[in-house]
């Protein structure tokens, strides 16, 4: 899985690094990043969840 977030539609709400620490992170400004580009199998539960709780669904996660 890959996951990216569209930086135009971020608003810096924080959920998807609260939700799933170990896959996204934040910048110095506050708004989400990708720590992990290419998500391990084990870490797709919560991949899924951080890109669920995007209330502006700028996260998306693309299937390999």
């Amino acid at each position: 899985m890959r996951v990216s977030i569209d930086k135009s539609r971020c608003t810096g709400h924080g959920r998807c690094f609260s939700l799933a620490p170990e896959v996204f992170d934040y910048d110095e400004e506050g708004f989400g990043v990708v720590g992990l580009e290419t998500v391990p199998p084990g870490l797709g539960p919560a991949a899924r969840r951080g890109a669920a709780g995007c209330p502006e669904r700028a996260v998306a996660l693309e299937e390999e």
